[in-house]
């Protein structure tokens, strides 16, 4: 048995403390949200007051915060990471974060005679309940060779990205990559409908055919159609738009720093801050299908009233 020490018991964070806690080991888990506590704790995390309580002894921890800001913070500070973490625990982080960020977390940690990986996800929040997620590692072969290992109650494929900051790189490219998907389903789904098509039949279409993506299989913006689906249920958040914003940003700053040009993710971008301007940053990403339909309605969402 392994003890973990995990700060951000939220969406993703919660479900993926729960398999560790199946897969027999101990997790202390720190969160500021009163309510992801008592849900962790209901899957058999302990519940601590401090980071500080959360770190020290610990085999290994994790990170799973929604900024850069936040993971720096955690880090940082006579209580943080940083001030309680022994030699021999290994750091991971698996925030989706900048890369500036994630590289102050490894040469932040190498000063200091400490372990750290980078260590973002893919899957969402089906895939950290199901124990299928995606991770992406980097950092010095003997420290990810390890994380490897902690990771696997968690993990359907872990990969090995390279060194330090490879594997936030592959989650901002990756992330990119998805919300263009996603535009594609928005667009499709859209224009099949306005030309008469079943949206099932279409679906299926899709699905045996070159417009497959993991956006149309997993978050196809219409209404029963798949089970999982935020149009299924009002757009309720499975991924917040604000938090898409987040990620293609990463992106576009990303492109900036190397000189690669980004247009689709530009446009992603203008689609999440649509609905921002709208007061939708809460609601599911997959509603920017709303941007493109000709009058703005779209099936499966009601305009909530204030």
């Amino acid at each position: 048995m392994a003890v973990y020490g995990w700060i951000g018991l939220g969406n993703m964070g919660g479900p993926m403390t729960a398999n560790l806690v199946t897969a027999g080991h101990q997790v202390k888990g720190y969160d500021l949200n009163p309510d992801a506590c008592i849900a962790a704790k209901e899957s058999g995390v302990e519940i601590v007051g401090s980071i500080a309580e959360a770190v020290q002894g610990s085999d290994a921890v994790f990170t799973m915060l929604p900024k850069g800001e936040h993971v720096r913070a955690v880090y940082e500070g006579g209580n943080g990471i940083w001030a309680t973490a022994g030699a021999d625990t290994l750091l991971l982080d698996s925030s989706t974060v900048d890369i500036e960020t994630s590289r102050f977390c490894h040469e932040g940690s190498n000063a200091r005679g400490l372990k750290f990986v980078d260590a973002p996800v893919s899957g969402g929040i089906s895939g950290a309940a199901a124990g299928t997620l995606a991770f992406m590692v980097g950092g010095l072969a003997e420290h990810t060779a390890e994380a490897v290992g902690h990771i696997k109650p968690m993990a359907g494929k872990t990969i090995v990205a390279g060194a330090a900051t490879a594997g936030i790189a592959a989650k901002i490219c990756n992330n990119m990559m998805l919300f263009i998907d996603l535009m594609a389903s928005a667009e499709g789904s859209q224009l099949a409908e306005k030309l008469g098509l079943d949206p099932k039949v279409f679906w299926e279409i899709a699905s045996v055919s070159s417009g497959r993506s993991w956006a149309q299989q997993t978050w196809y913006p219409v209404p029963g159609v798949i089970d999982s689906a935020a149009a299924n249920n009002n757009f309720d958040a499975t991924f917040r738009v604000d938090l898409a914003r987040k990620d293609v940003g990463l992106a576009l700053d990303a492109g900036e720093m190397t000189g690669v040009k980004l247009p689709a993710a530009t446009l992603a971008r203008e689609h999440f801050d649509a609905l921002i301007a709208e007061g939708l940053g809460e609601k599911d990403c997959s509603l920017i299908v709303k941007n493109v339909s000709p009058d703005g309605t779209v099936a499966g969402y009601t305009q909530e009233k204030n």
